[in-house]
C-alpha cells in the first residue's frame, strides 16, 4: 500500500521515480519497523551500490557509444582507402 501511495503521489507532481527502487525501499522499510534483524542490510547496501552506480556507468557507455558513432565515418573511409574498398 505505502509503494503505490509513493508513487502515485509522485505521480502527480510528476516527479520520476523507479517502481522497483519503492518497493524495495518500502519492504525493507516493513521489514524494519517490525524487527531490524529482520532486514539482510548486506542485500539492502548491495541494492543502494547497485543505484548508486548506474547512472554513471549508463552515462560512460552513452558517451562511449555517441564516440563510436562519431569517428565510425571516418574508420570507416580509412579503412576503405587502405584497402581500396569502394
Amino acid at each position: 500500500m505505502t509503494s503505490a501511495l509513493v508513487i502515485l503521489g509522485a505521480s502527480l507532481v510528476g516527479g520520476p521515480v523507479s517502481t522497483t527502487q519503492v518497493v524495495s525501499s518500502a519492504i525493507m522499510g516493513v521489514g524494519s519497523a517490525e524487527r531490524v534483524s529482520k532486514v539482510r542490510w548486506g542485500v539492502g547496501g548491495e541494492i543502494a551500490i547497485a543505484w548508486i552506480v548506474t547512472i554513471p556507468a549508463t552515462a560512460l557507455f552513452a558517451g562511449d557509444a555517441y564516440t563510436l558513432i562519431l569517428i565510425a565515418p571516418a574508420v570507416l573511409a580509412w579503412f576503405s582507402r587502405l584497402f581500396r574498398i569502394s
